[in-house]
């Protein structure tokens, strides 16, 4: 019995002298299995008491009992130590210090369009006229038919307008504003619209989703040649040059007469037959226009025997192509970075 039960304090310092040199959890775990596991020594050690005499077995198993309590304390406590001493070892490698000065993240920059719009914004707004907006998703009673658009006109074709729930669309122009803008303020009116359309279009100079800048005048004896004046004086501004220009008869539904804008390219002046950006013509289309039609202002509750006007419109995604020499309308919509913030060439 005595050789028995001088194992106890033998195994107990044997213990604690191992948990004193376990610096990881992955060494505890080694010291519970070898001390408390199935094949443990205090395990083995309580198998062993069945070849004790009777008499002496519930002492040893108490003692063993105590002793393998006092053991699973210990790794406990050692355990809880031990993630202390883990965590403050991680925190001072990991510390941060709050005097340095922050890293800070690059600037970023203001989207080409974005800066397109706003120039011409400043360059209108020169010219008298006040900024209005509208809704994005419109019914076909604006986008359409105030518009002097009738329901066999090919702009309602399926493969042009995104179509959604309750007769609602999302609008292909910018020109409902317009009808709404003399709804609310009637004439005399002054008013650009800058903003988002739709249409179901996708190619290198076509996108889904693109920008344009709406222009409406009307007032008393409103004539083509102010018109003219209007556009060129804005195109002289947004290319920073005087620039030929030359006007087409065309066709707009809400326009009577209508015309189309060209300039000469800003790339080759009309120079290069090779010019990628207008493919050697000399001429680059930029703004629809005309004398407002009759039906649109009546449609906005403008009596036209008075008022007479004129309307316009641009893509500002093509006047910034123009601008930054791009041919490529799908690169201001792909986040290329060292273009967009003009650090760096395009990835392009």
């Amino acid at each position: 019995m005595s050789d028995f039960l001088d194992k106890v304090p033998e195994l107990k310092n044997d213990f604690i002298e191992r948990l004193k040199k376990a610096k990881t959890p992955e060494e505890l775990q080694s010291i519970r299995v070898g001390f408390l596991g199935k094949k443990g020594k205090v395990t083995q050690l309580l198998k062993s008491i069945g070849g004790l005499p009777e008499t002496m077995r519930p002492e040893a198993g108490q003692r063993l009992n105590v002793l393998r309590r006092e053991m699973e304390a210990l790794l406990e406590e050692r355990k809880i130590s031990l993630e202390a001493e883990t965590f403050l070892k991680k925190e001072r490698q990991e510390k941060i210090d709050v005097t340095l000065p922050s890293r800070g993240r690059p600037w970023g920059g203001c989207h080409p369009v974005e800066q397109v719009t706003h120039e011409a914004v400043e360059i209108f707004a020169s010219l008298g006229f006040t900024v209005a907006f509208g809704p994005e998703m419109e019914n076909d009673y604006y986008n359409f038919e105030a518009l002097n658009i009738p329901p066999h006109h090919p702009a309602r074709d399926m493969q042009d307008t995104f179509y959604v729930e309750n007769g609602l669309l999302l609008r292909t122009h910018t020109s409902p504003v317009e009808v709404r803008a003399l709804r609310r303020w009637g004439a005399p009116i002054r008013i650009i619209v800058p903003g988002k359309v739709y249409r179901r279009d996708n190619d290198p100079t076509h996108s889904p989703m693109f920008h344009q800048l709406e222009g409406l005048l009307v007032d008393e004896n409103v004539s083509v040649a102010e018109l003219k004046g209007c556009l060129e004086a804005f195109v002289g501004r947004i290319f920073g040059r005087t620039l030929d220009v030359r006007y087409r008869a065309s066709y707009f539904p809400f326009t009577e007469p209508s015309l189309e804008m060209d300039v000469e390219c800003v790339a080759c002046g009309g120079k290069n037959q090779d010019c990628r950006i207008c493919k050697g013509t000399g001429w680059l289309e930029i703004a629809g226009s005309g004398m407002s039609h009759p039906n649109v202002l009546v449609a906005g509750g403008v009596d036209p025997s008075k008022y007479n006007g004129f309307a316009w419109g641009m893509g500002l995604d093509r006047i910034a192509m123009l601008k930054y020499g791009l041919d490529d309308l799908r690169i201001f919509f792909e986040g290329d970075l060292p273009f967009l913030t003009g650090g760096g060439q395009s990835l392009r």
